[in-house]
């Protein structure tokens, strides 16, 4: 689901073919490609690009403009950026930045200048595009190899310009859409949007489309902190969230339900008024989890259930164990004392060669599960992992 007011720079070909966007509310299942597309499109070339669909990056960008309060810049196209794909040298589209301000008597002259100034800062990051983590190129690595870990595929990640094989079966075009800067008073909202589109090789029609947003907020006090620190993380997270998000729609997620929440070990101490917040004084704890499968699929009926854990810390994953084989596991590295983590695991369904993965476990708010892609405060946690179990280390941990 997009912010209010957005508007996707996404001039589509043809209207009729639906764009399958991210469900931000979990009450219902989240998307994913058809199995009949996924059963006859395995070798696949993946290109960092919009496309031949007339899906055209303009922006609103003006460097000149006075910002919020002294109007919207206007119609200023962004271009391209020459970068390297393998040493061939293509262009590559800067997504767009947009500025969104509910604007009521405008904005204070320091605040105006601190959010120019972020506002600068966010697109010359962006028209680095190679070394930074917001860009085309690394949005399709991370896709590419997330698409290396599924069995039935057999992805190549290639420059434009390179000739395609004529054994390849579709060509994914995965891009950046927008980043979106919206400032409500005090507060501002970062928002990032990528779109997928699979394409037949052999007639170049449209097979499948489909889109991911991340998001996430907090004061422009602690957004323009630290030289702009968070705007540095916040890229890093929305290309990790954003890659999971399409490899999951378009080969890796199962159409099931299931209830996921952590389970109380001797090793952590639950937190009196809330469950997900454990409390321990080992250094080598072991987490556990309760699980219930609350429907079932040709995937999952009959399938032998394994678990991925992944644990963060502050900034940056920190432990990552695959093929968990029942619902409790014991880190094989020490945490550290006198921090806190953030703790998930998903349940992974193999059948017939074939392995599917289902959401991971994020606590729920007012009965709505979370998806991980929209923040509520970025400074404390970011939208990612926000809803993740919490577990705090004694600093006298051993």
């Amino acid at each position: 689901m997009l912010l209010a007011g957005l508007t996707l720079a996404c001039a589509e070909s043809d209207a009729q073919e639906p764009l399958h966007q991210e469900a931000v509310s979990q009450g219902q299942l989240l998307p994913q490609m058809p199995d009949e597309i996924r059963d006859t499109v395995s070798r696949i070339v993946i290109l960092p690009t919009a496309g031949q669909s007339n899906e055209s990056i303009t922006g609103t960008y003006d460097e000149e403009t006075l910002g919020l309060a002294g109007g919207m810049a206007k119609g200023a196209g962004v271009g391209t950026v020459p970068v390297e794909v393998g040493h061939v040298p293509i262009n590559i589209p800067i997504p767009i930045v947009r500025e969104i301000g509910m604007l009521v008597g405008g904005i204070a002259g320091a605040r105006q200048r601190t959010v120019q100034d972020m506002r600068d800062r966010m697109v010359d990051d962006l028209a680095k595009a190679v070394d930074q983590p917001l860009s085309n190129i690394a949005l399709a690595t991370d896709v590419y190899w997330g698409l290396r870990n599924v069995a039935t595929v057999q992805p190549k990640l290639f420059a434009q310009t390179t000739p395609i094989p004529t054994d390849t079966d579709a060509i994914l075009f995965v891009h950046l859409d927008t980043v979106t800067l919206n400032v409500q008073e005090d507060e501002v909202i970062v928002a990032t949007s990528a779109i997928a589109r699979v394409q037949k090789y052999s007639d170049g029609s449209t097979l499948y489309r489909a889109a991911a947003v991340y998001e996430d907020r907090d004061t422009l006090k602690n957004w323009a902190r630290d030289d702009y620190a968070l705007w540095r993380a916040y890229g890093e997270y929305a290309r990790h969230y954003i890659a999971r998000e399409l490899t999951a729609i378009l080969y890796e997620r199962v159409a099931v339900s299931h209830e996921l929440a952590p389970a109380r070990h001797e090793s952590i101490k639950p937190d009196k008024k809330d469950d997900w917040v454990g409390k321990t004084r080992s250094l080598t704890p072991t987490l556990a989890w309760d699980f219930e499968l609350l429907g079932s699929s040709d995937e999952t009926d009959g399938a032998t259930i394994a678990w991925d854990m992944e644990i963060f810390d502050a900034q940056r994953p920190v432990y990552q164990a695959q093929q968990i084989q029942g619902t409790q596991h014991t880190p094989a590295v020490p945490l550290e004392p006198c921090k806190t983590y953030r703790w998930s695991v998903r349940p992974t369904y193999a059948k017939d060669g074939v392995k599917r993965n289902g959401a991971w476990m994020r606590k729920g708010i007012a009965g709505t599960p979370s998806n991980g892609n929209s923040g509520r405060a970025i400074s404390e946690a970011h939208a990612y992992v926000q809803d993740f179990a919490v577990l705090e280390v004694d600093c006298k941990a051993r």
